[in-house]
């Protein structure tokens, strides 16, 4: 199981990683109402290298991408969730749109995004590209989202 960090923790475990040789992985995303969907992504995402850091967008982040009412559950909430998680080595919350600063900071070997970025532009490409790292797209659990989810609930 995982621990929050902060980004300088983050980075002495990175730094500790690259010295044993251990292949980081790195997704991002806001892992509002936590579900098996989720889950099956961050262990595709674990499978690909030693370690898997999660950076969670934080609470004023997530209302400006998502829209008024989110997140449904706040950031440390969440954060304990996806920390708890057997595939998660750390997390690590973030303020940012994107996860840019944290990616050029902590350089990953593989940054992993879902699938549906396949069509369209992935902001954080040309940071993990221009330090060598690999970009890995990964296909989501269908029927499993947490739109989903909030449209099943809103119709009870």
């Amino acid at each position: 199981m995982g621990k929050i960090l902060t980004l300088q923790a983050a980075l002495i475990e990175r730094a500790r990683l690259r010295a044993a040789g251990q292949r980081l992985v790195f997704t991002n995303g806001h892992f509002d109402l936590l579900h098996v969907g989720h889950l099956d992504y961050l262990e595709k995402a674990r499978a690909l290298g030693d370690a898997l850091f999660v950076g969670l967008n934080g609470d004023a982040g997530t209302t400006r991408l998502k829209g008024a009412g989110r997140p449904l559950v706040p950031a440390n909430e969440r954060a304990r969730l996806l920390a708890a998680l057997e595939p998660v080595s750390a997390v690590i919350v973030f303020e940012e749109d994107t996860a840019d600063a944290l990616i050029r900071a902590l350089q990953p070997d593989i940054y992993v995004k879902g699938g549906d970025y396949a069509d369209k532009p992935l902001p954080e490409r040309p940071t993990v590209e221009a330090y060598g790292g690999r970009v890995a797209l990964i296909d989501y659990l269908p029927g499993h989202s947490t739109s989903a989810l909030i449209a099943r609930i809103k119709a009870l």
